[in-house]
């Protein structure tokens, strides 16, 4: 995609998709745990149990199948891998809108776990048609939609979910039909044919594509590092419901509220902060502040005894923000335009990794250390476990640009 006009229409695309994913995304994030609940007796204890295990379950798909359709966007194109996405998601939404029992939601899970690439295949398409030196604004701005997805989304899921339960999931399969049905009029394909190479299962088995990883010594470096955020972001989204309302006694609809504020934070940080500090920081500085940023707002929302101290710790872990577009940026430098999709599959099986596992560790840290007959009471222990995951990554950062004779705090 060469022109200008083209360019813009698809980035424009790309952009409302991801919002309208997200805002489908945030709609069920306060009334998921409450859906499943039901479906239990109403036992809340009980449905963080098979919360973590849904979440879990659309990890695991997420990771076995990203990087194959992440190869298949190198060899067909970025639009109809971003096309299958959006029907699968719209299917799964009303799989589950549906669902007469609990097993209903373990197969809507599946359905949408498999075709969940509309994120990764949109940095592939904004790394596309963006020049190297402009990505980290880019991306950036994704990050910015995404935000302003959660300032909506939760909002409405709340609001929605105190009538109906299920409302939210026929929602959110309404936003993902239009999608697509918008899509197929505007979005250009991002992906020249000379820059298209076949498919080898071989490379997009997740094995294969976190092999690939392998060699590139900045992104294997930086590897470790992204594994790390992406378990402190798991770990965070599992409980966030659930220990709000155990914790502050918050309803579906003050749940919705507190993820707007998310949304409104990080929109800020990714729509405004990351285009005017990244510049002038540096990537690599941009990334380190972002990470002791996103240290202290973990620790501190593990520290919050009042619910208004939740709301103002947010904006501290917002500012951890700044480090997502900057290591895209640098990583997504490092390979060539046909292996922008099979790049952005392995992080998606990466995160995919997190995915499973983050939620259950969340889920349990929850269970063990906030229930009121804990032997050992440690109310925020899902937030301190994600901030030592976030400082060994920002061990494992600083290691790579010592190694590598890069003074970390020089802007490149």
């Amino acid at each position: 995609m060469s022109s200008t006009p083209n360019r813009r229409a698809g980035t424009a695309f790309v952009l409302v998709t991801v919002l309208l994913d997200t805002l489908g995304l945030g709609l069920l994030i306060p009334v998921g745990p409450r859906l499943v609940a039901s479906f239990l007796n109403d036992d809340l204890g009980a449905a963080s149990h098979y919360f973590g295990i849904l979440v879990s379950i659309y990890a695991a798909m997420q990771f076995l199948f990203a990087p194959v359709l992440g190869g298949l966007s190198d060899r067909f194109g970025r639009r109809p891998i971003i096309f299958m996405s959006l029907l699968g998601a719209a299917a799964s939404y009303l799989l589950s809108g549906f669902a007469p029992a609990l097993s209903w939601l373990f197969v809507g899970r599946v359905i949408s776990g498999i075709t969940a690439a509309s994120f990764s295949a949109a940095n592939a398409y904004v790394a596309d048609v963006t020049p190297p030196e402009k990505r980290a604004g880019a991306f950036g701005l994704i990050g910015a939609v995404f935000g302003l997805g959660f300032i909506l989304g939760p909002a409405l899921g709340g609001a929605l979910g105190e009538h109906s339960l299920r409302l939210p999931y026929f929602v959110g399969a309404g936003l993902n039909f239009a999608n697509l049905l918008y899509g197929l009029f505007v979005l250009p394909e991002s992906l020249a044919p000379e820059n298209r190479r076949p498919f080898s299962l071989a490379r997009a088995n997740p094995l294969g594509s976190l092999r690939a990883l392998t060699r590139h010594r900045v992104v294997l470096g930086l590897t470790g590092t992204m594994f790390c955020s992406f378990m402190a972001q798991w770990i965070l989204q599992s409980i966030w419901a659930l220990h709000t309302q155990a914790r502050f006694g918050w309803s579906l609809r003050m749940v919705g509220v507190s993820l707007m504020v998310v949304g409104v934070a990080t929109a800020i940080v990714q729509g405004f902060l990351v285009r005017a500090v990244v510049p002038r920081l540096g990537e690599r500085r941009a990334l380190l502040f972002g990470l002791v940023m996103s240290i202290a707002g973990h620790t501190l929302l593990g520290l919050a005894s009042q619910g208004w101290m939740m709301m103002s710790f947010i904006f501290v872990l917002a500012l951890g923000g700044l480090s997502g577009p900057a290591v895209q940026a640098i990583i997504s430098r490092e390979v060539a335009a046909d292996e922008q999709g099979e790049l952005q599959g392995a992080l998606n099986s990466l995160s995919g990794i997190c995915a499973i596992v983050g939620p259950l560790i969340g889920t349990n840290l929850l269970a063990t250390f906030e229930a009121e007959n804990a032997s050992v009471r440690i109310p925020g222990a899902p937030f301190f476990a994600s901030a030592l995951f976030i400082l060994v990554g920002l061990a494992l950062a600083l290691r790579l640009f010592r190694a590598r004779g890069v003074p970390a705090f020089v802007a490149p």
